[in-house]
């Protein structure tokens, strides 16, 4: 006879995952562990051990050879969707492989600390105007997921958050329509050796009924790295996600970039380079807005350069950094399905000690609003490295005009013109050129009574600035600054420019680069 203890007897069922019940004691315990965070980073560690792949098998006729109206056209029903058994919460629906999105990706629900996959079914789709003669035999799987929420109205069921596509991710907040986007991780953004890193599986947990928060898992797989992620979403009139991440690098000296942000800007007020019919302004974003480790808000507006741009912005543990759309007037896009002055801002706010680095700024060239030209992301000054975690946290919110952000005046318009107005007596300056901007909120109506009080603080790094003003905007109840600057044929110069009076800076800090035309 074998003697086996109460000990090993309890430590074999728990290899094997079984539930133990006591008796006597009334108590049924589990010594499953509660699915979680740690388990999604052990698992990333152990695939950062194995070797990567990246075998997209082929997708099952029809749907390897879709288009992207057929694979649109393919909607997930909303009866099967779900959570729908909890009341005024969330609901979960997947997107159907197809087109694009050849890579299967596992979604999983949790309950009671119990994780589960969803089972493919054909059932839970409405094929649309793909005619089917049979439904596919074949577990095909699922390309990405999306929570609805009754984000807008009690009674409606709205799309509050979407992972599809690599590393990609959308989320949304009250009266706002998708624009721009997130990703998990960048790698080697803006170089030939780029690659985009994906998310292989998913844990969506189980939401409390009526509540506006949930949470979310993923595993993220890479050439150059794989991950873990933990996603907390709160919906309301901002909505924020809680992003805590552990990376594990497959190879040293790579260049990461951190809670990136990928958005389109096509044409604008200051960037007329590409013209678009009858919409005098096209972008999803407008300005980069990066808040300094020393508290310093700077503003950078967005542009399609003629060739790719690359700004960077050095700091030490920055206190954010964000994609905004601050032009929210109709008329400046004219666009009635578009609607491109309701696109959300994403302002990202670094949790903990983030050390050196830059917030680092892409800047595509587009013929066309179909493409996302615009990446911004937090590049660490000492990449990680192999064999060690990388742990860092976030916080992303979506917002229209989010005042808090840039407390003092803001920029409101940026133009670029030639240094001397048609028709003026001021003296020529080859080669010159004059900026305009305009500054608002904060405490800049009370100069608008009398402005030579204000100072424009204009500088540049290259060249020389011939001369600098400021003037009353009554139409924005704030301040117009302009100034000139004179840079060599070809040079190309940072610009900065603030408003200050006695002493007190009043407004963030515009800044820009520009390129002298050669040949003047």
């Amino acid at each position: 006879m074998i003697d086996i203890t109460r000990r090993q007897m309890i430590g074999a069922l728990a290899a094997s995952g079984a539930q133990i019940a006591f008796p006597g004691n009334g108590l049924s315990q589990s010594l499953t562990p509660k699915f979680g965070f740690d388990e999604v980073v052990a698992r990333a560690r152990d695939l950062a051990r194995a070797p990567f792949e990246d075998a997209a098998p082929r997708l099952p006729d029809p749907f390897d050879a879709l288009d992207f109206d057929t694979w649109r056209d393919i909607r997930y029903k909303p009866d099967h969707a779900l959570f729908s058994n909890l009341a005024g919460g969330f609901r979960l629906h997947t997107f159907h492989l197809g087109f694009l999105y050849r890579r299967a990706v596992t979604i999983n629900t949790i309950r009671d600390g119990i994780a589960a996959p969803i089972p493919y079914s054909p059932a839970m789709f409405d094929y649309g105007r793909l005619k089917l003669d049979k439904a596919p035999a074949v577990n095909t799987g699922f390309a990405g997921f999306r929570l609805h929420f009754p984000v807008n109205d009690p009674h409606v069921q709205d799309e509050a958050i979407s992972f599809l596509g690599a590393s990609y991710f959308r989320f949304l907040g009250r009266d706002q329509q998708y624009g721009l986007s997130a990703r998990a991780l960048c790698v080697e953004a803006g170089t030939s050796r780029e690659t985009f890193p994906f998310f292989r599986e998913f844990w969506v947990e189980t939401p409390v009924s009526g509540n506006n928060h949930i949470t979310i898992y993923a595993l993220l797989d890479g050439e150059a790295a794989t991950g873990a992620y933990r996603f907390d979403l709160t919906v309301g009139q901002e909505s924020t996600l809680d992003v805590q991440a552990t990376l594990f690098p497959r190879r040293s000296g790579v260049k990461f970039g951190l809670a990136p942000l990928t958005s389109m800007y096509l044409t604008g007020e200051n960037d007329r380079r590409v013209r678009d019919g009858f919409r005098d302004e096209l972008h999803d974003s407008d300005g980069l807005l990066v808040r300094t480790g020393s508290d310093e808000w700077l503003w950078r507006p967005l542009g399609n350069p003629a060739r790719e741009r690359m700004s960077s912005f050095l700091d030490r543990n920055p206190r954010g950094f964000g994609l905004l759309q601050r032009d929210r007037t109709f008329e400046s896009y004219q666009d009635l399905d578009l609607a491109y002055q309701n696109r959300p801002s994403y302002f990202v706010e670094p949790v903990g000690d983030w050390g050196e680095g830059r917030v680092e700024l892409i800047e595509l060239p587009t013929p066309d609003e179909t493409n996302d030209n615009i990446v911004a992301s937090w590049a660490p000054a000492t990449p990680p490295e192999p064999d060690k975690a990388f742990s860092f946290a976030y916080r992303v919110t979506a917002g229209l005009d989010m005042p808090r952000l840039a407390p003092n005046g803001r920029v409101v318009h940026t133009f670029e013109a030639p240094a001397r107005a048609l028709g003026s007596s001021e003296p020529n300056n080859p080669g010159a050129r004059r900026f305009l901007v305009d500054f608002a909120g904060g405490d800049l109506s009370y100069y608008v009574s009398d402005p030579a009080q204000v100072e424009a603080i204009a500088s540049t790094s290259s060249g020389r600035v011939l001369r600098a003003s400021v003037t009353a905007n009554q139409h924005i109840d704030g301040l117009r600054a302009l100034f000139d600057v004179s840079v060599k044929p070809g040079d190309t110069a940072d610009l900065r420019l603030f408003l200050r009076a006695n002493g007190r800076t009043l407004t963030e800090t515009w800044t820009y680069p520009w390129t002298a035309p050669s040949g003047t």
